[in-house]
């Protein structure tokens, strides 16, 4: 017994002798101070002052540089320039599984091979015939925001954009909205085990090596939360997606009969075996909702928020679009051919955009083994 107290004293000696090295190193670093912050939050306006103060190039961490060139941008995340993704996206993923997975897969090749199955319901043209979806939820947003500023309701913007958001996502994606808009509540809890697994992502991502560990602690959990929450939510809907396909309900319980992207997959999928399998389009429906409802809102909040902000250039708006409806340039609800031509429109919502991204993350990716030059360095 005494052997083993001594074992533990002298283990806990070690780990604290550990930590005290790891402080030291830190408070010596001249990086210490991006771990405050990180810690409050202030990252994003700091990296932007140290870009104005020391140019496009910027060493963040050991072997990590922040990168603002536009023209850099381009070869970083543009095709066959041999930029891999970091290992800060291997979270993302789920490390039990043999399939790839199309957000985190590192491998070009392979990440090339897997987006080429699904590249159909994700191009222009097919996205097109899906606006009739938008259009359905777009009226039920604007059917409640009367119904709160009739009766002079405060809401949170911000959420019901998030419902929204994923009314459309859903809607394109099985066929039918799940009800986000109609009851205001998180159902199922799904928000928040989405906001759950980003935030993970997000951290994780940083010390992609104990991304396997936490999983598997995870999964011992009684309640599914996070990612694993996120899939059965994603999964579920998928079956029942199934059900209704082969049992030719496809036309009951409000479904649309226009193709949503399970339905499109399955139709490929009909005609070729081979070319999607039911892993692919389950990637597919994890992926739309992991990465599209809240990209989505997000997205939609900054432009309410910056224009609410500037009301001159909200007025210059309401004006650009009162103008063109009187010439019958555009539809109600605005079709997006027509918006797509309403050049401020399209500033208003670049800005929006640009001055908050949906992601918030660096989105880190690999220089190629042979060394590259970025914005002249």
């Amino acid at each position: 017994m005494n052997s083993l107290w001594l074992y533990l004293l002298i283990l806990v000696c070690l780990s604290v002798v550990w930590l005290l090295r790891i402080a030291v190193k830190l408070l010596r670093s001249p990086l210490r101070r991006l771990l405050r912050e990180a810690y409050f939050g202030t990252y994003p306006k700091t990296i932007i002052k140290l870009h104005r103060k020391y140019g496009p190039v910027v060493r963040i961490a050991p072997n990590e540089y922040s990168i603002d060139d536009p023209i850099a941008a381009k070869a970083i995340y543009g095709s066959g320039h041999g930029f891999i993704k970091s290992p800060w996206y291997y979270p993302s993923g789920n490390p039990l599984s043999l399939l790839p997975n199309l957000f985190a897969e590192q491998d070009l090749h392979i990440h090339a091979q897997e987006r080429r199955k699904v590249a159909a319901v994700y191009s222009m043209t097919n996205l097109l015939q899906l606006e009739q979806f938008v259009d359905e939820c777009t009226s039920i947003l604007k059917k409640r925001l009367n119904e709160f500023a009739s009766s002079g309701t405060s809401i949170d913007i911000s959420h019901w954009l998030q419902c929204y958001a994923f009314d459309v996502i859903d809607k394109m994606t099985f066929g039918r909205r799940f009800g986000f808009l109609d009851s205001g509540e998180d159902i199922q809890g799904i928000m928040s085990s989405l906001s759950e697994y980003l935030v993970y992502c997000a951290n994780v991502g940083i010390f992609p090596e104990w991304h396997k560990t936490l999983f598997l602690w995870q999964m011992q959990s009684k309640t599914a939360s996070g990612s694993l929450h996120v899939e059965e939510f994603a999964r579920t809907q998928l079956e029942e997606k199934y059900k209704k396909a082969q049992a030719g309900s496809q036309n009951s319980n409000g479904i649309n009969t226009s193709e949503d992207f399970i339905t499109t997959l399955l139709r490929i999928q009909a005609q070729n075996s081979t070319k999607i399998t039911n892993e692919d389009i389950s990637s597919v429906c994890n992926m739309n909702i992991g990465a599209g409802s809240d990209t989505t809102s997000i997205s939609l909040a900054s432009i309410i928020f910056n224009l609410l902000k500037y009301p001159r250039f909200l007025q210059k708006l309401r004006t650009v679009i009162a103008e063109s409806e009187e010439r019958g340039e555009i539809s109600d609800p605005i079709k997006f051919s027509e918006a797509d031509k309403l050049p401020y429109l399209q500033a208003v919502l670049k800005e929006g955009l640009r001055m908050h991204p949906a992601t918030g993350l660096s989105l880190g990716r690999v220089v190629p083994s042979q060394g590259t030059d970025l914005a002249g360095q």
